[in-house]
């Protein structure tokens, strides 16, 4: 059933008749009546009681029915065309992203800020949690856009936000700590910090290190980065981070040794479903990463 010939019943029974119905809405009245001849032998039903020539032309029953579920469907046609548009020019609408807890507040603090101050209208949720939270509820339709360590494959498609060289933090006092540059295979005796299972930095780490031919021991686990530092500094053992997360927080009592980068690397990307368009607002927050973070 096509809503454009629901509507020119509407239009007929609103005015009274075809002639005037047909100079509303800028057709011929033959065309007029064809379309309202096809419809009523679709639905196998006199829609219009057709008197003498001149007199008020009125709905059935049958009609009468079309006629006010087909005002509803235009009115609710109406408000979607309304609301897209809304979402069209961001003047309504939402977006719900998720962000990893390493480098976001470094990284999308500004660009998050450029958001709102370019599209007040449209409300932003955010979901701060770790890389494995994120792809999961990014599948689940919980999230449009999220941030992390990841390799996009056919189901993900994104942006690569960040590049940035590992490196290790030891206790000043550690034997290894004047060595300006260290490999995993050296820390293969050294207690280790790492972050928690679900943080995707947990699984990049204790990976490199098997490939280094060696598993971490003596694990620490934390969730925040300013805490494993402290426990560096403690003396409880050596942390691999991102090199401007860690001079980001950096504290007294600690050095940053550069990794050697076929160890291992840490790429954030922004990343979203491939098969799952996205909406006006994600795709205006896509634009402004890759104009104000995206690596050339």
């Amino acid at each position: 059933m096509d809503l454009k010939v629901i509507r020119y019943l509407v239009e007929i029974i609103d005015h009274g008749g075809f002639a005037k119905a047909a100079e509303a809405i800028h057709i011929t009245q033959p065309a007029l009546s064809k379309a309202i001849r096809q419809l009523e032998q679709e639905l196998d039903l006199v829609l219009l009681e057709r008197g003498r020539r001149g007199s008020q032309l009125r709905p059935t029953a049958y009609g009468q029915v079309v006629y006010q579920h087909g005002k509803e469907l235009l009115n609710v046609r109406r408000a979607m065309l309304r609301e897209l548009s809304a979402q069209r020019s961001l003047t309504s609408g939402e977006l719900h992203i998720g962000l990893a807890p390493l480098g976001s507040a470094e990284l999308f603090a500004p660009v998050i800020a450029r958001f709102r101050h370019l599209y007040p209208e449209v409300h932003m949720d955010l979901m701060v949690r770790g890389g494995v939270e994120q792809t999961s509820a990014l599948l689940k339709g919980e999230i449009e856009l999220a941030t992390g360590i990841i390799d996009f494959g056919d189901e993900f498609d994104g942006v690569l936000i960040r590049q940035d060289p590992m490196v290790v933090i030891l206790p000043r006092q550690h034997e290894l700590a004047t060595r300006p540059q260290l490999t995993l295979s050296e820390l293969a005796d050294s207690p280790q910090i790492l972050f928690e299972p679900e943080y995707v930095l947990h699984e990049l780490v204790v990976n490199a290190c098997l490939r280094a031919g060696f598993t971490p021991k003596d694990v620490t686990r934390v969730s925040h980065p300013d805490f494993g530092i402290a426990l560096v500094a403690a003396g409880t053992g050596a942390m691999i981070l991102p090199g401007f997360i860690a001079e980001r927080h950096a504290v007294t009592g600690v050095v940053r040794i550069p990794l050697a980068a076929s160890d291992l690397s840490w790429e954030l990307s922004l990343f979203w479903r491939r098969s799952q368009p996205l909406s006006f607002a994600a795709q205006a927050m896509v634009s402004l990463v890759k104009e104000q973070l995206a690596t050339r």
